[in-house]
């Protein structure tokens, strides 16, 4: 079995007393002295701080006498390669936590929140069942077309109708250049103009085939910045 290339926790030292760093600071100096890392401070087995520093040791020291002086009897360190991700790190144990002694919530740069859209695709699908059940027909504002062009394959239901609430643009590599198409809100896949019901038919244009599997080949945005293949939907 081929071993990791790399890692993010590298020495780890936890529920360490308080003691230790007020009376024998000089040994757990020579283990954490300008070692950057996540630190948990706990009170009676319960946690009640996260946080993370680029020096661990100063950091203890400072809340030795600082707000939280008072509060924490044991501690843990988790020394860490690099600082590739710690302030996300910190903030998803903050968010899952909850420490009573962070006052601030942890925070994403590039994160959305997925809580709207599961809002509006439940109560999209309830209407659909209440429809369903008394035979009702909503009336509402009709949207606009968004193009008028013929599709190549007219009249088939669209393969990514069930998924254009969340679908909205699709990307791929070929031969080094990155080929764009946009999922319309009937399902359909726009591509050079032209509509398509099926993602293998959009991608076989693409790539200037007789056939291509759109599903490996169309990545589409689950997440920002978190482009991932079609198939990841089924």
């Amino acid at each position: 079995m081929a071993r990791k290339k790399s890692q993010l926790v590298c020495q780890h030292l936890e529920n360490v007393s308080r003691r230790m760093l007020e009376e024998y600071q000089n040994i757990i100096r020579d283990f954490v002295r300008g070692r950057n890392g996540v630190y948990a401070l706990y009170r009676r087995g319960k946690l009640y701080y996260v946080g993370l520093a680029s020096s661990l040791l100063g950091r203890l020291k400072h809340h030795l006498r600082d707000r939280h002086a008072d509060t924490w009897d044991r501690f843990s360190v988790y020394l860490t390669v690099g600082t590739s991700f710690m302030k996300e790190i910190e903030s998803l144990l903050i968010r899952i936590a909850n420490p009573p002694g962070n006052k601030m919530r942890g925070k994403f740069a590039r994160c959305a929140n997925l809580l709207p859209e599961v809002k509006a695709e439940y109560h999209r699908r309830r209407r659909a069942i209440e429809d369903d059940l008394f035979g009702e027909k909503r009336k509402g504002p009709i949207s606009p077309p968004e193009d008028d062009d013929p599709s190549p394959d007219e009249g088939r239901t669209p393969a990514l109708l069930k998924y254009a609430s969340t679908v909205r643009k699709l990307r791929a590599r070929f031969k080094g250049k990155l080929v764009r198409a946009w999922v319309r809100r009937d399902g359909r896949i726009r591509f050079n103009s032209k509509l398509y019901t099926s993602p293998s038919t959009a991608a076989k244009m693409a790539v200037g085939r007789r056939s291509c599997n759109g599903w490996k080949f169309w990545t589409y945005e689950r997440a920002p910045g978190d482009w991932v293949p079609l198939t990841a939907l089924r």
